[in-house]
C-alpha cells in the first residue's frame, strides 16, 4: 500500500523552482492516490532557491540588496540570515545565475561573479560568524575572479593595469594583489557548498563540461580552458596556497570556478548535500515513506555525479525505500542511476523547448499521475511463481 509518499525533487532549470516542482508532483499524486499522505521536501543543491529554502527551514529571513548582475547591470539580489543569526547563506545563482543572463548575451567568457563578492560583503556587514556560499545554476566561468575583485583583490596584467570582468580576460592575468582584501574575511568561517565532481581545469574542467551549456562555442571553450589554467597558476602562486590544488581539487570548478577563487581566500569546499540536507531532516522523512518521488530537468549519465535524484535515491536505499524519478528529458544512462527503481519522462509528445518550459508544471503533474497509475496497475497483476526454472503465470484468485 502506498500510504505515504515523500516528494523530494530538485528544480527544473529556467522553468520550475524546487518548491513549484514539488507542488506539481503532489497534484499528480493526489489524482492517483487521493488518500495518500504527501510529505513535500523540495531540495536545493546550492543553486536557485537555496537561500529561501534554508531561511524557511531554520526560521531565518531573506535580506534583499542591490548588486552587480552577471552581465554587469545592477539587479535586485538577496542572501539569507539563518535562524540564530550567526550564519548567512549567499546563493550565487541569485546574483550570477544563468537565468539572469539574457539568451542573446550568453557568453561565459564575459559574465562575472562580481555580485557574489558584493553579497559576501553585505553578509559581512551583518556581523555573522559564518558565511555559506551555495554553488549551482551559474551563468559564469570566471573562476571567481569577479568575486575576488569585489572583495578587494586587484587582478593585474603585465603592464600593471586592472583587468576588466570576464573569464576570457584571465589569459592576460600576470599578478594578483591581495593587499586590499576585506580584512573581515579573516574573522569569519567561509564555507562553499559545491559539487565535488566539478574541477577547474583539465579534460573534465568546467569550461569543457559546462561552457557549452552557458553559450560557449567550441573556440570559446578552448579560450576559457586556457584562461582558467592561467588563473589557477597565478592564483596558487600569489595567494600562497601551495597545499591546495586549485586546478583539479574537488569542487574547484563549482559555479564556473567560483570554488577555486574562494578556496584561495581560505574557504572550505564541502560536498553540497552534506552541508545543505541536514537542515531539512531528509533521512528521517525518507525512512517513513512507502514511495519516494524525485525529479530534475534531465536524468542521464551525469546524474550520479552529484545531482539531486542520485542523492535522494542513495539515501532512500539506506532505508530500503523504492524510488521513482521524473525528468524533463531522459538521456543516455537515465535507466542506470543507482538507487532509482523507475524513471519516467514528463513529455507526452515531441514539442518545442519554449512550450515545454512554459507548460512544465502541467506536464510534471500529468506525468506523475501516469507513472503512479502504472505502479498501481503493477501491484494488481497476478504474481509469478518459478516452476522448473521458468516463469509462469500463477492462478488468479
Amino acid at each position: 500500500m502506498l500510504n505515504r509518499v515523500v516528494v523530494a525533487p530538485s528544480g527544473f532549470k529556467e522553468s520550475l523552482s524546487a518548491e513549484a516542482a514539488a507542488d506539481a508532483i503532489a497534484a499528480g499524486v493526489r489524482r492517483a492516490l487521493p488518500g495518500a499522505e504527501i510529505d513535500l521536501v523540495p531540495l536545493v543543491d546550492g543553486g536557485e532557491g537555496t537561500a529561501l529554502a534554508l531561511a524557511a527551514a531554520s526560521g531565518g529571513r531573506i535580506v534583499t540588496t542591490a548588486a552587480t548582475g552577471p552581465v554587469g547591470e545592477t539587479i535586485a539580489a538577496h542572501f539569507a540570515l539563518l535562524g540564530g543569526g550567526d550564519t548567512a547563506v549567499v546563493e550565487m545563482a541569485a546574483v550570477a545565475g544563468l537565468s539572469l543572463v539574457p539568451r542573446v548575451l550568453r557568453d561565459p567568457g564575459a559574465t562575472t561573479t562580481y555580485g557574489v563578492g558584493e553579497l559576501i560583503r553585505a553578509a559581512l556587514d551583518t556581523g555573522v560568524r559564518r558565511i555559506l556560499v551555495g554553488c549551482g545554476d551559474s551563468g559564469t566561468s570566471d573562476g571567481g575572479a569577479g568575486a575576488l575583485q569585489a572583495l578587494g583583490a586587484r587582478l593585474l596584467d603585465a603592464e600593471g593595469r586592472e583587468l576588466p570582468h570576464g573569464g576570457r580576460e584571465l589569459t592576460r592575468l600576470h599578478r594578483i594583489d591581495l593587499t586590499g582584501l576585506d580584512p573581515r574575511l579573516t574573522e569569519v568561517e567561509l564555507l562553499v557548498a559545491c559539487n565535488p565532481y566539478n574541477v577547474l581545469c583539465g579534460e573534465r574542467g568546467v569550461a569543457r563540461v559546462f561552457g557549452p551549456q552557458k553559450g560557449a562555442t567550441p573556440a570559446q571553450v578552448e579560450e576559457l580552458s586556457a584562461a582558467l589554467e592561467n588563473w589557477a597558476f597565478v592564483l596558487t602562486r600569489d595567494a600562497a596556497v601551495p597545499e591546495s590544488d586549485l586546478r583539479s581539487g574537488p569542487g574547484t570548478g563549482a559555479s564556473g570556478g567560483l570554488g577555486a577563487g574562494l578556496a584561495a581566500l581560505g574557504a572550505r569546499l564541502l560536498p553540497r548535500f552534506d552541508v545543505l540536507l541536514g537542515h531539512l531532516d531528509l533521512d528521517a522523512r525518507l525512512a517513513r515513506a512507502d514511495l519516494v518521488v524525485t525529479a530534475e530537468g534531465a536524468l542521464d549519465h551525469q546524474t550520479p555525479r552529484g545531482k539531486v535524484p542520485a542523492e535522494v535515491a542513495r539515501r532512500a536505499k539506506l532505508h530500503g525505500r523504492p524510488v521513482l524519478a521524473l525528468a524533463g528529458t531522459l538521456g543516455e544512462g537515465a535507466g542506470e542511476v543507482p538507487g532509482v527503481d523507475a524513471c519516467h519522462g514528463i513529455l507526452p509528445a515531441p514539442m518545442e523547448l519554449a512550450e515545454a518550459l512554459l507548460r512544465a508544471s502541467e506536464l510534471l503533474t500529468d506525468a506523475t499521475e501516469r507513472a503512479l497509475r502504472m505502479i498501481l496497475l503493477g501491484t494488481r497483476l497476478p504474481a509469478q511463481a518459478e516452476v522448473s526454472g521458468t516463469q509462469r503465470p500463477s492462478s488468479v484468485r
